[in-house]
């Protein structure tokens, strides 16, 4: 018996010990990320290994950002140069609300996937869905590993809404932006299922949610961003909370007119102020301008030289590009090639 307490004692104090090894490298690793304010550090410091798959999601968000917005004016490059989890569009314009939109989806995104593989401890798959559906037609069960759609939404809301510590126009168009990304991934979960019967007859099946690729979301949501809304924020009724509501141009397109019926859908993009110009250079609100930027002439698309270059013109580079060719073995024991030419023309805005 002795022994026994003894040997669970030396247990509990390894687990103890472990514990704070834990609490120690969350506390530094959490303290060394740029951008993060009180609260999201004391989210991290509890669950570092979460916080590190939201900061995967917002690569990926800021991947697919560039990949979306190729050949645009505004191409997203500009954007995370300096940390990963601080403001990430100056002017709140339809390119932040695309931005907020698709890190918000990321962080979702990759927490559900960390989940599904078992790297974050505070959670797994989706148990909730483990019951029996039956009609005259089909048979099937919740089962295999349902992503944790719930858990997911949750954290990403919590860490990442917690940066919205001003209360003003802006951050109340960053949580709604944020809400729409989340929301875009739980709308495009997949339900895959196996059959299970006599000879593959799908007698009976299983099924479970699925993440989609993430190009689908970024898909989805520059959707969005095409439809994006312009609002104006203005004071409730007895509260100094805002909130969002459409902004409409009167008959003589100056006055705008605010309807309180028609505030935006918990699915729309919405953005505070037109985009700026970005055809020229402004570091100082992250626009690089199109100077440099390669076009295309024949295009009939964003990316074609008179709408890239903002009417300035182009130039056109001749380059030339050799490689091997043709090759043929010739016994013993060589191999002869043939040099190929190509010459292609480049052209980059003036």
């Amino acid at each position: 018996m002795r022994h026994t307490a003894v040997a669970l004692f030396v247990i509990l104090l390894a687990v103890f010990e472990m514990r704070i090894a834990k609490c120690f490298i969350s506390s530094v690793l959490c303290s060394r990320m740029p951008g993060l304010t009180q609260s999201q550090r004391i989210i991290c410091t509890e669950s570092a290994d979460a916080v590190v798959s939201i900061a995967s999601g917002q690569l990926l968000g800021a991947i697919e950002c560039q990949k979306q917005f190729h050949g645009h004016r505004w191409n997203c490059s500009h954007v995370w140069k300096k940390d990963m989890f601080g403001q990430i569009v100056a002017i709140g314009s339809k390119e932040a609300a695309y931005t907020y939109g698709i890190t918000s989806a990321g962080a979702v995104y990759s927490i559900l996937s960390a989940c599904s593989q078992g790297n974050i401890s505070t959670c797994g798959c989706n148990k909730k869905q483990k019951t029996f559906v039956s009609s005259d037609s089909d048979t099937w069960k919740w089962g295999g590993c349902s992503v944790d759609i719930f858990y997911g939404m949750s954290f990403a809301r919590k860490f990442l809404d917690a940066r919205e510590i001003e209360n003003d126009n802006r951050s109340l168009m960053n949580l709604h932006n944020n809400r729409v990304g989340r929301k875009t991934v739980k709308a495009l979960l997949r339900t895959e299922c196996k059959c299970h019967g006599v000879s593959g007859s799908c007698a009976m099946k299983t099924c479970w949610k699925s993440l989609p690729s993430f190009q689908a979301i970024g898909n989805a949501m520059m959707k969005k961003y095409r439809k994006a809304k312009l609002v104006h924020t203005i004071p409730s009724q007895g509260a100094s909370t805002l909130y969002l509501s459409l902004k409409r141009r009167g008959p003589n397109l100056q006055d705008a007119v605010i309807k309180r019926s028609q505030n935006p859908k918990r699915t729309e993009l919405v953005y505070l102020q037109p985009s700026p110009n970005y055809c020229e250079r402004n570091i100082s609100i992250g626009i690089l301008g199109t100077v440099g930027r390669s076009c295309n002439r024949t295009s009939k698309n964003v990316d074609r030289c008179d709408l890239l270059c903002c009417g300035r013109g182009y130039d056109t580079h001749q380059n030339v590009r050799s490689w091997q060719c043709n090759c043929k073995f010739k016994w013993c024991c060589t191999v002869a090639c043939d040099i190929c030419t190509e010459r292609k023309e480049e052209y980059t805005c003036k």
